[in-house]
């Protein structure tokens, strides 16, 4: 049985793209549907058995008709030629309100041959061209539906930390009730959206530490289950071997917090074990191409005569990967050489990017204390033997600049009044 596993589509996210002048669509909508059609070629191709997508669709919870009707443009190639389709809901897919529909239950809804949906904990028996195999499911689910599984006075009193060890145990009591009532004759995947501990965050790791509850690897990594899908986290990578707990990862970069993340999907192989009487489960990475995320940065001294061409160094060394990527420059310099830059010439040295974003970041001199006050607290004169003394001129030649600074100070004194 071959299955692919991905997750975290996010169709909808539109930062650093451009209007197609062909569609008037959002380019990086494009880029998420290239890499969608990459795994959807890959599986007629192939002909596997499943795709499993384990949660988040699209960006928001709204998702507008085109990015709805693109996706069931793909879901449709997979279904038409055979291949069953399981789809997981994620907390980007939760609407904001109980009773509404999420965006992929139309599937349901309209019974799409071939095509399964997944909005709260269950066991599926989904066909396959290769036989029946066996989807336990963790969706994402509400925290209010999970409180509501706690005791309402024990769940006020306690703190967020204890709630969130509470509502850990009530996913840990799904899980282990899935186990108890699965067939162990057939194969089967537990497929979840969920935070694993240990897990290497991606984009997601601003909006999760603290704020979300976790499950350890043992939790769901019971031998009952060949293999554990998993959704949620960004970055692609193998918890556990035995038995695999994998996540699959974002299909496509979302932006700068996945830059250099390989993206891509897996490949399950689940097949009869004839010496064991059970099952052997490989997976495979296979990685899809997509828009590429490129930070360059340039550091410029004060003492630099042409601080333009020091960029235009920085950007000249990345020329190939810049054709066609999403780029931020990073520039760092002096307050006093600012209006150095030539910002035409550092913008046409980039126009190979498909989007481009520059940014200073500019070192303002700090002004020294002078003992135990600033520049402003003191008189200009005092200010000057401080400044002397703290330079270690010899005694003579403090004096003699001391004498010419009275000189100044008075005359512009004079002058001033």
């Amino acid at each position: 049985m071959k299955i692919i596993h991905f997750a975290d589509l996010h169709l909808g996210v539109e930062t650093y793209g451009k209007p197609d002048p062909a569609t008037g669509l959002s380019s990086r909508l494009a880029d998420f549907l290239t890499s969608l059609d990459t795994l959807v070629d890959y599986a007629l191709e192939n002909q596997v058995d499943l795709v499993l997508f384990c949660g988040d669709a699209y960006k928001s919870r709204d998702p507008n008709q085109t990015q709805q009707r693109e996706l069931a443009r793909r879901i449709n190639r997979l279904s038409a030629a055979g291949i069953p389709v399981f789809l997981l809901v994620g907390n980007h897919d939760l609407p904001n309100a109980i009773g509404r529909a999420t965006a992929t239950e139309i599937f349901d809804t309209l019974a799409v041959e071939n095509v399964h949906v997944s909005g709260k904990p269950g066991i599926y028996k989904v066909p396959t061209p290769s036989g029946v195999i066996q989807i336990a499911t963790l969706p994402w689910l509400r925290r209010s539906a999970l409180v509501a599984n706690l005791n309402r006075e024990d769940a006020n009193s306690l703190s967020f930390d204890e709630l969130n060890r509470e509502l850990e145990k009530v996913l840990t009591g799904i899980i282990s009730d899935h186990a108890r009532q699965i067939d162990p004759g057939l194969p089967t995947i537990l497929a979840a959206h969920v935070w694993v501990s240990g897990a290497r965050l991606g984009t997601e790791r601003q909006i999760t530490i603290g704020q979300e509850h976790t499950l350890l690897p043992g939790i769901v990594a019971l031998p009952v289950f060949d293999y554990i899908a998993l959704g949620h986290i960004h970055r692609h990578q193998v918890l556990q071997q035995e038995p695999p707990v994998v996540y699959a990862g974002s299909l496509s970069a979302l932006d700068f917090g996945e830059e250099g993340d390989e993206k891509g999907f897996y490949l399950v192989d689940i097949e009869p074990d004839g010496e064991t009487g059970g099952r052997r489960v490989s997976f495979e990475f296979h990685p899809v191409a997509g828009r590429r995320f490129l930070t360059l940065s340039a550091d410029i001294t004060a003492d630099d005569a042409d601080p333009t061409a020091t960029v235009l160094e920085a950007i000249a060394g990345q020329d190939e990967n810049i054709k066609g990527a999403i780029v931020r420059l990073q520039i760092r310099l002096p307050v006093e050489i600012e209006g150095q830059l030539n910002d035409s010439d550092i913008r046409a040295a980039l126009a190979e990017a498909h989007y481009f974003a520059i940014a200073r970041e500019i070192n303002q001199e700090t002004r020294p204390r002078l003992g135990d006050h600033t520049a402003e607290d003191i008189t200009p004169v005092e200010a000057l033997k401080a400044y002397l003394a703290s330079k270690k001129y010899s005694q003579k030649q403090s004096a003699k600049l001391l004498k010419h600074g009275r000189e100044l100070i008075q005359k512009l004194g004079k002058e001033q009044g």
